[in-house]
């Protein structure tokens, strides 16, 4: 056990850094904007380009994981959603939002860090095929619930356009294609290149925790609805076990794509809930508390899935 805490460590450790300097020196959001853009546009993709370029081509072919994790990820939404549609009395748009954080774990920031920490660089495939698919899922399945809801003055024809330029052109999915494109051709980047994005792939993980526990600091926090718990332990425990089940009926897999399904799965909720429920101006608290809370609970959580994970306790099938 005491591996499995040194291990993780360093990764809430990090997010703590960042929360406590954000709260003791209080800059605006403003002050993150670059640190963000380096994180989305070149520390991350660069690392997802590494990862997929690494990653032997034949590997990367497995529909059946795609599938189950890719449905995991969908009725975890679906019982976030219904259960803040009965708390809320049917409030359709505040009920997406909290599907969004019941749904969508920090796969970007936390996951290929931890994941590589726990299993090593075999986690490689699995990770870029679960940061894909549930991107291309819930980054379609929200604005599209939100059109329908009449959250926006837009056309559907227009909000579909919209989804279709954010998935097709989100530097994290462009950098993953490239990288399967990388691996099929066998291609050879030259050492400098190579070496400076070894660099840049070094500095995401870190980078991004302690601006993730930044973030967090200036979020507000307000009194938790009472619909936040339930999301959040729908995030926390019933994803990974759902993920576990879907990998289980769809199986087998190999133990390692199981492991990292499970693990990315049970992630805390995604600062994205928090954004887009700023970007339609609905459950904006709830969100924001949602992150806390999650991230503080999964303290716990994240780590007991971590230890079982490298005590191999953890069953790659449930039946």
């Amino acid at each position: 056990m005491i591996d499995v805490v040194n291990l993780a460590l360093p990764f809430f450790g990090l997010i703590f850094l960042g929360y406590a300097c954000g709260k003791y020196k209080q800059i605006p959001d403003t002050g993150l904007a670059w640190m963000n853009f380096f994180l989305i546009y070149v520390a991350l993709p660069v690392l997802f380009y590494r990862v997929m370029a690494r990653t032997p081509f034949e590997q990367v072919a497995n529909p059946r994981f795609v599938v189950a994790t890719t449905i995991s990820t969908f009725i975890a939404f679906a019982l976030a959603f219904l259960v803040t549609s009965l708390v809320r009395r049917g409030q359709f748009p505040q009920a997406v939002i909290a599907g969004l954080a019941g749904g969508y774990g920090n796969i970007g920031y936390m996951g290929p860090g931890l994941a590589f920490a726990t299993l090593g660089v075999e986690a490689a495939a699995p990770i870029a095929l679960i940061f894909c698919f549930d991107n291309i899922l819930l980054f379609t399945l929200v604005p599209l619930l939100m059109a329908f809801a009449g959250s926006r003055d837009k056309s559907l024809a227009t909000t579909i356009g919209e989804i279709l330029r954010g998935v097709l052109l989100h530097p994290f999915i462009i950098a993953t294609v490239l990288g399967v494109i990388s691996a099929a051709l066998q291609l050879q980047l030259p050492i400098a290149l190579d070496r400076m994005m070894q660099f840049l792939e070094n500095a995401a993980a870190p980078c991004a925790l302690f601006v993730l526990g930044v973030t967090v600091a200036l979020r507000p926090m307000t009194k938790v609805a009472w619909e936040v718990p339930a999301v959040v332990l729908i995030k926390l425990v019933a994803h990974p076990l759902l993920a576990l089940t879907m990998l289980s009926i769809l199986g087998p897999q190999p133990a390692t794509w199981v492991y990292t399904a499970v693990l990315m799965a049970a992630l805390p909720p995604a600062l994205n809930g928090f954004i887009m429920a700023r970007q339609y101006d609905t459950w904006v608290p709830q969100a924001s508390s949602s992150v806390l809370l999650g991230t503080l609970v999964s303290v716990l959580t994240l780590t007991t899935v971590m230890w079982l994970v490298k005590a191999k306790l953890l069953p790659t099938a449930l039946f």
